[in-house]
């Protein structure tokens, strides 16, 4: 299984000092920072776009930028976020275009890609796509809005991905994201889970850097 890795979500950042945020986040030890983008289609919520990636790279922000697109049309998108600074790109499985190739190309712009599950979608919607991606995200909040609580029911589809990560000897990395603190956290990982987003928890945390090292000691 892989090391523990925290990606603190900017999403529950202070939004007037994205930049102060994402320091903070690599500062207290976090080795991802997970980008929350939302079009107000696929999900009831606007986020932010590319611009702003390339904004925090170019005020020296060095972190792993793990990209996460909640839109009804990503593949119209990937280019722009890969230019802007992504290193990991992941993708709803939910809206209907073609996956595989829209994967393929993350890829192909020098990305790692993620395919993303949100609750209500189970776990077979993806396995043809597991031989040919980099991490798969359970959600387990319904994506839109932040500060939701955590869904325990995901814990069996985490440990089903696990199970055939296991059995098709593959090395995608597992990632939780929604309601993730550090109790549930400890159930995701004792499922399967290594990668896990961290939002509200962790910018409301009293000391980051002891949340980012509980975390990486999982």
């Amino acid at each position: 299984m892989h090391a523990s890795v925290l990606a603190p979500s900017l999403l529950a950042g202070d939004h007037a000092n994205l930049g102060t945020s994402a320091q903070l986040a690599a500062d207290a030890g976090a080795p991802w920072l997970h980008l929350d983008l939302m079009d107000g289609h696929f999900v009831p919520n606007l986020t932010f776009g590319p611009e702003v990636l390339a904004a925090l790279r170019r005020a020296g922000v060095k972190t792993f930028f793990d990209t996460h697109l909640m839109l009804a049309e990503p593949q119209r998108y990937v280019e722009s976020f890969a230019k802007a600074g992504a290193d990991l790109i992941s993708i709803h499985i939910e809206p209907a275009y073609d996956h595989a190739a829209t994967l393929a190309r993350i890829r192909e712009l020098g990305c790692q890609n993620g395919i993303v599950l949100n609750p209500g979608t189970p776990a077979e919607s993806v396995r043809a796509l597991l031989p040919h991606v980099d991490l798969v995200l359970v959600m387990t909040v319904q994506p839109g809005f932040g500060g939701q609580p955590f869904r325990r029911d995901m814990l069996g589809k985490i440990a089903q991905l696990a199970a055939w990560r296991q059995e098709l000897d593959l090395k995608f990395r597992l990632e939780v994201d929604g309601g993730v603190d550090l109790t549930n956290g400890v159930e995701c990982r004792a499922a399967g889970a290594d990668t896990f987003v961290a939002g509200t928890s962790f910018f409301k945390a009293s000391d980051k850097t002891a949340f980012a090292a509980a975390v990486a000691n999982w």
